[in-house]
């Protein structure tokens, strides 16, 4: 059966969205640190800042954009079941990290980063609903 228009759609999205994350956490991490998302500046809210980790999680977001990528290219369900799921397990971890973490945030700034990171835990389940319905 062919892949839905909201599958390839997703992982579009998802493509672009890791790409977002992982491009310059991997190679401007200090700048990442202090200025994202897009000079609102939330990372640096949650010191302390470490080059190593935030760089090495741009390595991981940039593993995550390439996946994507090749699922929306090639949506066979062997590659994006598994990367829906994996990708929805690491998200909710961080979504549950960051919703207990927003002190010093101001309401809008945490309403934003709230709806942003949960937007990526609920991306991934519409591949997995359509295989679940389709299949």
């Amino acid at each position: 059966m062919s892949p839905s228009l909201a599958t390839r759609v997703s992982l579009i999205l998802l493509a672009l969205a890791t790409l977002s994350i992982g491009l310059p956490a991997a190679f401007a991490p200090e700048r990442f640190y202090e200025e994202y998302p897009f000079f609102a500046s939330w990372v640096r809210l949650l010191p302390p800042y470490n080059e190593h980790l935030v760089s090495d999680v741009g390595g991981l977001y940039l593993g995550f954009a390439a996946i994507f990528g090749w699922a929306a290219w090639r949506p066979a369900p062997a590659l994006v079941l598994p990367l829906c799921w994996g990708f929805l397990l690491s998200q909710g971890i961080h979504f549950l990290f960051h919703v207990d973490h927003l002190e010093g945030f101001s309401t809008a700034d945490a309403t934003a980063q709230t709806i942003g990171l949960g937007l990526l835990v609920l991306l991934p389940l519409v591949p997995i609903w359509q295989h679940r319905r389709d299949g």
